[in-house]
């Protein structure tokens, strides 16, 4: 261990143990940094990392205090879909949202967007800038149909922290994760075949599989479980599933992420019944554990794992920058990308790599995680304090949504179209099953708006249930 993890479990200790009660004040980091010899830089790095584990809490001119665990909101209910083979639909509903613009004085809770206003990137906005600059011509040629060089071998190193190691020719770039999740559903599927995802997944999951002709089969989900292996098999046995398509850590909508043990056993019952696992591990990184959890590609033996991420998440979507480990699927997967889009921009590829290779990447998902995480909580603490008895929510593990379920026949769809005239947008749950389940659920963003205005967007949310329903 380093002197700044040796030093973060010892404050462990101390606070599991009760030397410090919760809501007490920890020792300054100068104070530390005499008692245990070591420099203030790895005093001030245990902290961050007793943080990310939230444990601790930082007050601005005051220090360090043991962070109070809230009583959570109920969690949803396990989900209950069809327990057939479905069409996806909703695709006019998908693009209704999708074209929902961020108009002056609307809260946007909307879209699953990331916080781009973070002095954490200013470094990459500089190298973006230097190369439009002074190296415009890097972006003008056709560049490798795989992807910039210097970035999958950066990717390389990002994805040894949830347990894969690859090497850069496993790798292919691609625009973006939804591009990533098309490419890998037509690479292992044939126009007719039955996928199954989590229900609810995310509704451009959907979209893809509608685009190639697929079927769903939607099996059932708790919103901190995650997928029932029970019922996947159960419906493995029953139907002819061609291949498996889940966002297992820091899921979209529900935000849990599955445990390792859980993730293996996911990998066998795919290895036993010989299909594909597609993974979108698009929220991975930014996973509020830390070391971040393992992704199920890291139990890949046979190369049946189509493992898909990219930065719209952890950076900006407006990058377009994803990439696919496809396994044995790594040549078809190159062909259907080029033959869909030939290759990716390559300044942002070429930016990236330098931000990742410089320390950058890891500096700013680090701050996001902390950042994302004291959101979650101050979120979950304004739906219990204002949403109406009988409200569950998630808990989500990383990322920056939740889902949550009103109690009787709310129908979220109806309060979605009411919130316009309040200037607030949400996400219903139609949106995310294939049939339109969900209509008293919805997901909703805390990762753009400020403290107040999250409050205030759920007190007005709060305001027009118990007008309208």
């Amino acid at each position: 261990m380093t002197l700044y993890e040796n030093l973060a479990n010892h404050l462990k200790e101390h606070i599991q143990q009760g030397f410090f009660p919760v809501g007490s004040k920890l020792p300054s980091v100068r104070q530390l940094s005499h008692e245990h010899s070591v420099s203030l830089s790895t005093v001030q790095e245990a902290y961050r990392q007793l943080e990310l584990e939230g444990m601790v809490e930082a007050k601005p001119k005051s220090g360090y205090f043991v962070r109070k665990i809230e009583i959570r909101t109920p969690l949803p209910k396990t989900t209950r879909p069809p327990q057939r083979p479905m069409e996806v639909s909703q695709w006019e509903e998908v693009l209704n949202l999708l074209l929902c613009k961020s108009e002056e004085g609307f809260l946007q809770l909307q879209h699953a967007m990331p916080d781009m206003e973070s002095s954490s990137l200013k470094p990459l906005l500089k190298k973006l800038g230097d190369l439009s600059r002074h190296r415009p011509d890097l972006g003008l040629p056709y560049g490798d149909i795989r992807g910039s060089e210097e970035l999958r071998e950066q990717l390389v190193r990002l994805v040894v922290a949830s347990g894969c190691l690859l090497h850069p020719d496993d790798l292919v770039v691609t625009s973006g994760c939804q591009e990533a999740l098309s490419v890998c559903l037509r690479a292992v599927t044939q126009p007719g075949d039955i996928v199954a995802i989590e229900s609810p997944s995310f509704y451009g999951s959907m979209q893809a599989i509608k685009a190639a002709n697929l079927k769903t089969m939607e099996i059932p989900t708790h919103s901190e479980d995650g997928l029932s292996l029970e019922a996947l098999e159960l419906a493995l046995d029953q139907w002819p599933i061609k291949a498996i398509l889940i966002t297992p850590t820091c899921n979209n909508p529900m935000g849990y992420s599955l445990s390792e043990a859980k993730k293996e056993r996911l990998y066998k019952l795919a290895q036993s019944y010989d299909i594909a696992i597609i993974e979108d591990d698009v929220y991975g990184d930014i996973s509020y554990d830390f070391p971040r959890p393992k992704s199920i590609k890291s139990f890949d033996e046979d190369g049946r794992v189509l493992l898909c991420s990219s930065f719209s998440k952890s950076i900006a979507p407006g990058l377009r920058v994803g990439w696919i480990a496809a396994g044995r699927y790594r040549d078809k997967v190159t062909h259907i990308k080029y033959v869909s889009s030939s290759m990716c921009p390559t300044l942002p590829q070429i930016a990236l790599a330098d931000f990742i290779k410089t320390g950058g990447y890891e500096r700013h998902v680090r701050r996001m995680r902390l950042q994302y995480q004291q959101s979650r909580d101050h979120f979950l603490e304004a739906i219990q304090t204002y949403l109406p008895k009988g409200t569950r929510a998630s808990y989500p593990k990383g990322g920056f949504v939740l889902w949550v379920e009103l109690e009787g026949n709310i129908d979220v769809t109806k309060l979605a179209q009411i919130g316009r005239k309040y200037k607030i947008n949400i996400a219903p749950g139609m949106l995310f099953s294939s049939t339109g389940k969900y209509r008293n659920c919805m997901r909703l963003n805390f990762s753009e708006q400020n403290l107040s205005e999250r409050e205030n967007g759920i007190r007005k949310l709060a305001y027009i249930i118990n007008e309208y329903s």
